[in-house]
């Protein structure tokens, strides 16, 4: 994956609490196990009034132009709730996210997250209420700086708070299986150390 140092984006305001994986890539479309071709089926449920996918509904903020190109995305609470599927970030990535914006997040999607490069940043309840207030007129930039953890646009300024594992693999653009391989010749060291009856 790559490495995440900065990115500005626009901000789109997704105002619902508890939003679930389902909700976020319904299970008809979990076909596939690469991490291509999810973007478009997106929030499918509420991105579309026909099964097809070719309907929009116009009344979806990630359909309205105001928003078109977004790559912020700020919601409310428990965000990626319910199953575990990968799919979820992986479709929040390919339609073009590359960080998202809650005050809480379910513990295995913000993980998955993390694990492909998208950025889950939890700020207060308070500091995401006045996100809202700024947002819902389609012109807040805001600038996500991993390396001094900060969310900052011309007038706003927020701090937030990765574990060092989390912001290491970020940083480094690393995910969890290419932490591992990177201490394989210590693997390897510790194998060779083992009888061989284990």
């Amino acid at each position: 994956m790559e490495k995440f140092t900065t990115h500005q984006g626009l901000v789109v305001p997704l105002d619902i609490a508890n939003v679930d994986t389902d909700q976020i890539i319904p299970k008809q479309f979990l076909q596939k196990t690469e991490r291509v071709g999810f973007g478009q089926h997106l929030f499918h449920d509420s991105r579309y009034l026909d099964n097809d996918g070719k309907q929009e509904n116009p009344e979806f903020i990630l359909n309205s132009p105001t928003f078109k190109g977004a790559s912020i995305l700020l919601t409310r609470e428990n965000f990626g709730c319910g199953s575990s599927r990968e799919h979820a970030p992986w479709a929040l990535q390919e339609f073009g996210f590359k960080a998202i914006i809650a005050p809480s997040f379910a513990d295995i999607f913000y993980a998955n997250c993390i694990n492909i490069g998208v950025v889950p940043i939890r700020l207060t309840d308070n500091e995401v209420n006045e996100l809202f207030k700024h947002s819902s007129n389609g012109k807040l930039r805001l600038t996500v700086d991993l390396i001094n953890n900060k969310v900052t646009s011309e007038n706003l300024s927020y701090n937030f708070k990765l574990d060092d594992f989390h912001q290491y693999c970020l940083e480094q653009g690393v995910d969890s299986v290419g932490w591992t391989l990177n201490k394989l010749d210590k693997i390897e060291e510790f194998e060779a150390k083992m009888p061989a009856w284990q």
